[in-house]
């Protein structure tokens, strides 16, 4: 038996520069930091030699191509493995809401499977096969961020050039800093998930077709992202907030699909209770708001609650994609 342990992540600044119709022309810029909430991957083979890969649903065939979850399918197939393995995920979180969670499967699965093979693979190198999976392989019209951030967990920084070659490096924040950042970004689930890829699709024709509102405020975002980064390592931290609020209004012209009446209303309520900005989580369209709140958290959430929204606690993860438990029969 094998267990991986990968972190969901969320994006500080930079969102949707590392989509390949952007970075292509521009050069991309994330910023994001890994949490401690997480996707299990754990990976079995069974005595009868079928395969089973069990999430929401349960699956049972008699080899990998039959295997209808598309990510475990095309992992096992990159990996060589046609039959006898059983791969069971587990998540902290729900599926569309934003932090991550396709990723956090490939990259748990591929570690988990690498280990089973007794292959070494760096977390960069680990990174980029999820990418060549998700993007290359599958057609996802997703960006690089997630894998990244998935393998590396931390306060990171990706720098995408446009030939798409990612340079990651370790934001400089001081353990009082990101204690603080802790207490006052504060997250909740809104109750609703989203397709990102319909987001996402919209986004990249718009880029291609050099849409110069939609552009421009790619630009302006990955701007506030480089904002962001200098004031959370210079400790202004509610720069970041007053930050976050800006990042937000550009975000809504991305896409008609980014916000809601209810979310509108939300923001509002949110602003008027003490929130210095906030946005939504991923592509936008649902998941979980990120609020940055310096005064009165506990009224905060109590408002946030009255709005149908769950708080969310959550730690920073600084440990990336790594594996908990390798009990590996020698018959393997």
């Amino acid at each position: 038996m094998i267990i991986t342990r990968t972190p969901f992540r969320v994006t500080l600044g930079g969102g949707g520069t590392d989509l390949s119709s952007y970075y292509s022309k521009y050069g991309g810029f994330i910023f994001a930091a890994g949490i401690a909430k997480y996707m299990y991957i754990d990976v079995n083979q069974p005595f009868d030699g079928l395969v089973r890969i069990k999430y929401s649903r349960s699956e049972t065939v008699k080899n990998v191509d039959s295997v209808e979850h598309e990510i475990a399918r095309e992992a096992l197939k990159m990996m060589g493995i046609k039959q006898g393995i059983e791969v069971v995920s587990i998540a902290d979180i729900p599926a569309g809401t934003g932090l991550g969670s396709s990723s956090c499967y490939t990259v748990g699965i591929l570690n988990a499977l690498h280990t089973f093979k007794l292959d070494h693979i760096s977390l960069y190198d680990l990174a980029e096969e999820a990418c060549k999976l998700e993007i290359d392989i599958l057609g996802a019209p997703i960006g690089k961020q997630d894998q990244y951030m998935a393998a590396f967990g931390g306060f990171t920084i990706l720098e995408i050039e446009k030939d798409g070659v990612v340079k990651v490096r370790n934001a400089q924040i001081s353990e009082d800093n990101i204690d603080e950042l802790n207490r006052n970004m504060l997250m909740f689930y809104t109750h609703t998930s989203h397709r990102s890829s319909d987001i996402l699709e919209g986004q990249s024709r718009g880029i291609e077709r050099n849409e110069k509102e939609l552009v421009d405020s790619m630009h302006r975002i990955k701007e506030i992202g480089y904002q962001i980064l200098e004031a959370v390592e210079s400790s202004n931290l509610s720069r970041v907030g007053t930050l976050f609020d800006e990042h937000w209004q550009q975000k809504k012209k991305l896409s008609t699909r980014m916000t809601n009446p209810r979310f509108d209303e939300i923001y509002r309520v949110a602003m008027e209770n003490g929130a210095l900005g906030g946005k939504i989580s991923g592509a936008g369209g649902g998941g979980f708001f990120v609020f940055y709140v310096e005064k009165e958290h506990r009224k905060f959430k109590d408002k946030m609650k009255e709005a149908g929204l769950r708080p969310m606690r959550y730690r920073f993860d600084f440990e990336g994609s790594k594996v908990l438990v390798n009990f590996r029969d020698a018959s393997f």
